[in-house]
This record gives C-alpha cells, sequence and structure tokens, in this order.
C-alpha cells in the first residue's frame, strides 16, 4: 500500500464516522445532554413496560396465589431480573463491546469475523485488514494453545461457520419482529385504560381505536423521526417522573412493607410456594425487559456513557419505584382487575393527564423499534444477506435516520393482522416475551465468543460469563416456551421466514460469487489480444461492474463475444461491503491496474462498512477520473524510486493484475497534473475549454439524431448533465516536467473522459445446475429468482443512470 494524505475532508456526512473513529472525552455536560436525549430513543420501549408486566405474570395459574406473601415475590422477581441482565449485562458488560461506536447483533458479528475467519462472504481481501478501524486498539494476535485449537476447530469446519452466521440472522430476525410485536403490545396496552372509567367502550372499539393510531404511526414513517424528535425525549422523561411518583404515592399509601422485598429472599420463597405456575409466570415477568437489546443497538445514535447514565440515573429508579408501587397497590387490592393494573392504581383526579400521556409514550417506544428495524434491514443488505430495498435518508444532518417504503408497509400489514387477530394483550405478550428471550440468548452466546476472540479474556471468564446470565435466560426462555400455544408461536414461525430470506439470500450471493471466481479471464489470454485487445476501442470511459476484487470477471469475454467493441479506457469496478461498520472516507477507493499500461485497463474497489451507504456518491465519474490519474503518478514515483534503489531499469509496462494502492481525492487538482473546467449556468458566459482534437472529431462525429437525444436528457436532468458536462485539461505548467508516459496516459484518459462514460453491468439469472439436489434447485430456482425478481437492481441501488446503463445477460450456473 502507498501511503497516502491522511487528512479527512471535514462534511456532515463524516462527522458521526469520524467521532466513532476517534472518540474524544466528553465533558460532563455534554454527557448528560446525550443522555437526556437518549431517553426518547433508547429508552421509549423499555419505559412503557409497567403498562403490562404484572397483567401478564398474573393472568395464567398464578392468579390463584394474589396475596401479599405472592406479590412481594413477583416484585422481587422483577427488581433482581432488572439488576442482573439490563444493569449487570448490558449497562456494565455488553456497552463495552462496540464495534467503532456502534452495537447490535451484526456489530458482535463483524467483530468476530475480524479477528477469525468466521467468515462466509465471499470477495474478502488482504487489504481489507489494514483498514485503521478493522481492529480494536490494543489487539494482540498472541493465542493461548487452547484458544488456538477452539480457533482452528471453529474456523475448519464449515457447518460450525453456518451455524454461526444462522444464530446471528435469527437474532437480527428477532429484533425486526419486535418491529411489528411492540406497536402492537404498547398502544393496544395504552388504549385498554379507556375501559377503566369508560364501561360503554367495547374491547372491539379499542382494537379499532389502536388499529387506527397504528396506521397513523407507519403512514407518517416517511415524514422521518426528524421533524418530532425533539418531542420524544421530553415525553418519556415526563413519563418516566410520573412512574416513579405514582410509583411512590402507591408506596406509602397502600403498602410501606413492599421495601421488605427487595431482599432476595423473597425469590426464593416465591418459587418455594408457587412452584411450577411461579415457572411459566416468568413469560411475564420477561417482559419488564422488553427494549433492553435497545440499548446496544442503539448504541452507535449516543455513547456508551450516556447510555448508562441515563439507565443508573433516571430509567432504572424510576421502573423499580413503580414496580414497588404497583405491588403495594396489588397487595392490598387482590380483587382488582388485574388486566387494568396499571391504571386501577392510579388516582383518579390525574387518571387522563396519565392516560394521554401514556399514549404518547406507547407511540414514542414504537417509533423507536420502527427505526431500530430500518436500521437492521440496512445492515443485512450491506453484509448480503437480504434483498436489496429502497432506502431513503430522512435527515442531511443525522446519516441513521432512514426509511425504508417496502419494509415499512409490511410491518404496517404484520402489525395489523397482529392486533386484529390476537385482540389480548396476554397474546401478544407472550409473542413479545419470546422475541425478548430469544434475542438476549443470542447476545449472549456472541459475547461469550467476543470474549475469547476479541477480548481475549480466557475461556474460563468466558464461561462464568455464559454460566452467570445464559442460565437465567435460558431459565426464561423455558417459560416463554411453555407459552409457544398461547401467542409464543408467532415471534418463530416470523424468524424463521425471516431467517429463510435472508439465508437463502446469502446463499445465493455466495454461490453467484464462486461461479464468478471459477469463470474469471486468464490474465494470459487477455495479454494475449494486445492493446487492442483483438476487437475495436470506440472513444470514451468503460465502467464494467463486477463483484469481483481481483481477476477479470466473465462478462468481459461475454460482452466481447456479443459486441466485439470497447471503450478506450476500461474500469472494473467492484463494491463490496467489509465487516466495520464505517470506512474512512479516505480509504474507501482501491486503485489498480490490470495488464501493460497500453492496455489502459484499471481496477477501482470501493469499499463501505455495513452503515454506509454505497451509490451516495453523485460525481462518481469526475472522482474517479482524478483518483485514476493519481494513482497514475503515484504509480509513476514509486517506480522511479525502485529504480533509484534498485539500480534497475524502469519498466512500468511490466504492471500485473494484484498490486493495488488506497487512493483519495487530492485536495489540490494541480498536482495530477489536470485543471477541471465547471460550466456556468449562462452558456454566453460559459468557460472557455481547449478540447482535445480527438474529443471534437468525436463529437462532430455524432449524429443529428443522437444529439438530440442526448439534449432532451440533459434537459430532463439538468444535474447530471451539467457534470457530465465537466472538462479536464493537460495543465500546461505541470506538463512540462511530466514523464512522457505519464502525460500520453493522462492525455488518453481526458480524451476518454470527453468522449462519454458507460456503466457495464451483468444481468445474471441464476439456475441450479441439473445436477444439483431438490432442495437446491426449490432454493436456487424459486425462492432465490423470486426475491431477486421482486428487489431493487444493483443499477438503481448504485445510482447508475439509466441513460449510460448496458446490461449483459448471463445465465449463471450454480
Amino acid at each position: 500500500m502507498w501511503p497516502t494524505d491522511p487528512e479527512v475532508p471535514f462534511s456532515p456526512k463524516n462527522i458521526n464516522a469520524l467521532d466513532a473513529y476517534n472518540p474524544r472525552p466528553l465533558h460532563w455536560t455534554s454527557v448528560l445532554v446525550l443522555a437526556y436525549q437518549s431517553c426518547g430513543v433508547v429508552y421509549g420501549d423499555l419505559s412503557t413496560s409497567p403498562l403490562y408486566v404484572y397483567k401478564g405474570t398474573f393472568s395464567g395459574s398464578l392468579h390463584r396465589f394474589i396475596d401479599e406473601e405472592t406479590v412481594f415475590g413477583v416484585f422481587s422477581v422483577v427488581f433482581w431480573t432488572l439488576t442482573l441482565i439490563p444493569l449487570l449485562k448490558y449497562v456494565f458488560i455488553v456497552l463495552s463491546a462496540d464495534d467503532n461506536g456502534e452495537g447490535g447483533t451484526f456489530a458482535l458479528y463483524s467483530l468476530l469475523v475480524r479477528h477469525a475467519k468466521f467468515s462466509l462472504m465471499p470477495n474478502q481481501q488482504a487489504a481489507d485488514e489494514e483498514l485503521s478501524a478493522y481492529y480494536r486498539p490494543g489487539y494482540s494476535t498472541e493465542d493461548t494453545p487452547i484458544l488456538k485449537a477452539l480457533r482452528n476447530f471453529l474456523e475448519k469446519h464449515r457447518k460450525s461457520r453456518t451455524l454461526l452466521l444462522v444464530m446471528v440472522l435469527f437474532g437480527a430476525s428477532l429484533v425486526i419482529g419486535d418491529g411489528v410485536l411492540t406497536p402492537a403490545m404498547s398502544v393496544l396496552s395504552s388504549f385498554s385504560g379507556l375501559q377503566v372509567h369508560s364501561s360503554a367502550l367495547t374491547h372491539g372499539e379499542v382494537v379499532l381505536l389502536s388499529c387506527i393510531v397504528l396506521v397513523c404511526l407507519f403512514t407518517l414513517q416517511h415524514w422521518g423521526t426528524r421533524r418530532v424528535a425533539f418531542l420524544f425525549a421530553p415525553v418519556v422523561v415526563l413519563w418516566l417522573l410520573l412512574l416513579a411518583a405514582l410509583g411512590i404515592y402507591n408506596i406509602v399509601v397502600w403498602n410501606p412493607r413492599v421495601l421488605r422485598a427487595l431482599s432476595p429472599d423473597y425469590v426464593v420463597r416465591f418459587f418455594m410456594r408457587t412452584g411450577k405456575d411461579g415457572w411459566i409466570s416468568l413469560g411475564g415477568v420477561l417482559l419488564s425487559m422488553t427494549g433492553t437489546e435497545a440499548m446496544y443497538a442503539d448504541l452507535g445514535h449516543f455513547t456508551a456513557s450516556s447510555i448508562r447514565v441515563a439507565f443508573v440515573g433516571l430509567i432504572y429508579p424510576c421502573l423499580v419505584l413503580q414496580y414497588m408501587g404497583q405491588a403495594a397497590f396489588l397487595s392490598k387490592t387482590p380483587n382488582c382487575n388485574i388486566h387494568f393494573i396499571f391504571f386501577e392504581s392510579i388516582p383518579r383526579p390525574i387518571f387522563w393527564p396519565v392516560l394521554v400521556i401514556a399514549t404518547l409514550a406507547a407511540i414514542v417506544g414504537s417509533q423507536a423499534v420502527i427505526s431500530a428495524t430500518f436500521s437492521i434491514v440496512r445492515q443485512c443488505t450491506a453484509l448480503g444477506c437480504f434483498p436489496r430495498v429502497k432506502i431513503v435518508h430522512t435527515s442531511n444532518r443525522i446519516h441513521g435516520q432512514i426509511y425504508s417504503p417496502e419494509i415499512n408497509w409490511i410491518l404496517m400489514l404484520v402489525c395489523l393482522g397482529v392486533t386484529v387477530g390476537f385482540r389480548d394483550t396476554d397474546l401478544i405478550g407472550n409473542a413479545y416475551g419470546m422475541a425478548c428471550a430469544g434475542v438476549m440468548v443470542v447476545t449472549t452466546l456472541l459475547m461469550t465468543l467476543v470474549m475469547v476472540f476479541v477480548w481475549q479474556q480466557g475461556v474460563l471468564m468466558a464461561a462464568m460469563f455464559l454460566l452467570a446470565f445464559g442460565s437465567v435466560e435460558c431459565v426464561y426462555l423455558s417459560a416463554a416456551l411453555m407459552k409457544v400455544p398461547q401467542g409464543g408461536w408467532l415471534p418463530l414461525a416470523l424468524s424463521l421466514v425471516v431467517v429463510a430470506v435472508m439465508y437463502i439470500w446469502h446463499y445465493g450471493t455466495r454461490r453467484r460469487h464462486l461461479f464468478d471466481v471459477q469463470n474469471k479471464v486468464s490474465l494470459k489470454w487477455l495479454h494475449a489480444l494486445g492493446p487492442s485487445l483483438g476487437i475495436v476501442r470506440v472513444p470514451g470511459i468503460g465502467l464494467i461492474y463486477s463483484e469481483l476484487a481481483t481477476g477479470v470477471p466473465a462478462i468481459f469475454s461475454h460482452f466481447v463475444t456479443n459486441l466485439p467493441a470497447f471503450h478506450q479506457v476500461l474500469v472494473f469496478v467492484c463494491v463490496k461491503a467489509v465487516p466495520i461498520p464505517h470506512v474512512r472516507f479516505y480509504e474507501r477507493h482501491l486503485i489498480g491496474r490490470i495488464g501493460p499500461r497500453e492496455f489502459r485497463m484499471y481496477r477501482c474497489v470501493i469499499r463501505h462498512g455495513y452503515k454506509d451507504v454505497p451509490g451516495d456518491d453523485n460525481d462518481f465519474e469526475n472522482d474517479l477520473v482524478v483518483r485514476i490519474a493519481e494513482f497514475v503518478h503515484m504509480e509513476a514515483a514509486d517506480a522511479a524510486a525502485a529504480s533509484a534503489t534498485a539500480s534497475a531499469p524502469r519498466d512500468s509496462d511490466a504492471s500485473v493484475e494484484g498490486r493495488m494502492a488506497v487512493v483519495n481525492r487530492p485536495y489540490d487538482l494541480s498536482r495530477t497534473g489536470l485543471f477541471m473546467r465547471v460550466p456556468l449556468s449562462n452558456q454566453e458566459d460559459s468557460m472557455v475549454v481547449r478540447a482535445a482534437a480527438a474529443t471534437a472529431a468525436a463529437d462532430s462525429s455524432k449524429t443529428e439524431t443522437i444529439q438530440s437525444l442526448q439534449t432532451m436528457y440533459e434537459a430532463e436532468s439538468p444535474g447530471f448533465a451539467i457534470r457530465r458536462r465537466i472538462r479536464f485539461e493537460i495543465d500546461e505548467a505541470a506538463s512540462e516536467t511530466l514523464d512522457p508516459a505519464v502525460k500520453e496516459e493522462l492525455t488518453a484518459l481526458v480524451e476518454a473522459k470527453h468522449a462519454g462514460v458507460a456503466y457495464i453491468m451483468g444481468h445474471s439469472y441464476i439456475k441450479a445446475r441439473k445436477s444439483s439436489s431438490l432442495v437446491k434447485k426449490l432454493a436456487i430456482d424459486v425462492a432465490y429468482t423470486f426475491l431477486r425478481k421482486n428487489c431493487r437492481g444493483p443499477a438503481v441501488a448504485l445510482n447508475i443512470p439509466h441513460i449510460s446503463l448496458i446490461e449483459v445477460g448471463m445465465i449463471y450456473y450454480v
């Protein structure tokens, strides 16, 4: 790798990425501000749990045990659950396992695949490991014998790596399922409070009212959260303060002895008394942790310290006081309607204000989970585990606020189906608890592997973590599994469907890439063709898109076979994802050469992280020309230095495939020997451009029909037309000192750019071989083909102009 300017250009798009790469200690006031803001985004779901925890816990056979002893035992279980899982596990341990400031299931997976060869993703290069954000600071490659043996076992056995990927996809699918269950559960629970003091309102009317609110919630998603986000934090903070105040009121008024239930002795006595019924009731207690995963998943929007401050200073004490207050109220009023326990415990004078704030808090919590679902889908898409869907940025300032229309409407339809189909928060709560328990178990398993392979804390320490938290979560998961017939089947069914879609797409993508690798064009064959490649070289630049980061794709020979003409400059472009959240701006592009210099063939590998958006560069053509020019200068300087040190004759034409450099766009364009002329809006005042003779000849050779079509398109797309009319010139002053070969190559590059740029992509049809198994034929010929036909095409996803696109049809037998 040749060194490049390490300085990063400052722009709004780079602010979040720079903060993640170069974390600086924040002032305590900044931490408090972030902690306040995190309440509205991170804790909206967790803060609405008191609406349905006790209802879900006592909904089954435990209802016959309602007395002071049992109620105190349930509160003690809730208290120690909140203390052990959200506080100890997530706040103090899991939040430390960030991936350059990002969190979530895929963050843990990306950490693992970078520190061990667990990835099934194709197209990885050794150059990716030289990215500055690839390894954690202070990472050591020294392995203990046990660690080395475990690493070799997992790396050699493909089934173990496949199992790891499926586990990650299952965890991501459960988070997506939360995007369906959270709005249904929260909104229906908040509106059910209307029946407490309005007996004329039927349950069907409550369900209808909830559906109307849900439709409005999903319909407004395309506006983005930025327009209403300023209301999120105040609503949640006010809601939490109300919860704490109501809890203190109920403790003082109804039963101050509930403070004794903070002792873990009440947990033991509770299970000794209730036995199996108490164990099954843990499915309701599990609802007190719903939304905990959001603390880690939304880490990229805030900092770990701000999330910790918010939880320890506000969320945790307010929730504990509220659960304690409800227990005090229930211990003295065992005959109250347990289905409305939260609303029953509210003093009548403030009932309606609390109901309004509860509804707003439910909407805020639903919004946060829906936004998180969009982010999960984008991460899956970037890593090749989900079909391409439309991603819309709803904020110019906050890069992480996105919206996906297809996913939004699917979520809305499923959410309405769940609300109308179940019509009962008990059944939805069972499904909700199953999803929550599943995500937590997946996180614990991945964290155990991270502690071994990334943190290198030793197998014993990782085993203690797994035993301490995994055993508790497995108990909750077993209780949730007991309620599979009563609604718990829903998240399992949704997850199986989503995992099937993800894995089939990932499998088809891998097989297609393997076909490309096995059918690459031989460089010997390419060199034998000579500079003309055995075909007509027409003016212009041809951008050949392929998923190969090395070698010449089969699409090249296929195109030549059907149309024996290619552009005078060819650039093989590969847009690929690397398992890190963000790739720094100046590390994004790898430029190399294919064949000798007179072939005029280059390679450009564009790397992006799983939270970056490929195809967002609106000036890609001009940017690529500048980077290639910079690469030509770097290559010449490197060859000159090598010949000076080795005293060997310089032969730059002997350049071969494989040597690539990180090339940043230079701030001083003159260092490349080029000038850029930008046309003004008024053509009479446009700058005079000295065009090359070949370019003028090419322009004059265009027929009137082609010129009229080009004029028509430029009128319809003025922004793209202006970018295409940008002219490059050779700097006459700098050209005097340039190497003649470099000057000749830059001149050819400029002439080709003036003649036009064409985008060449393969339009592939994937089919299973006749000898394949029935399962593989169904997966490839039916499922993968259906997904590929109904998702966004790669040209649209990469923002390739349609008028310049050439598609080459190919059949891939995998």
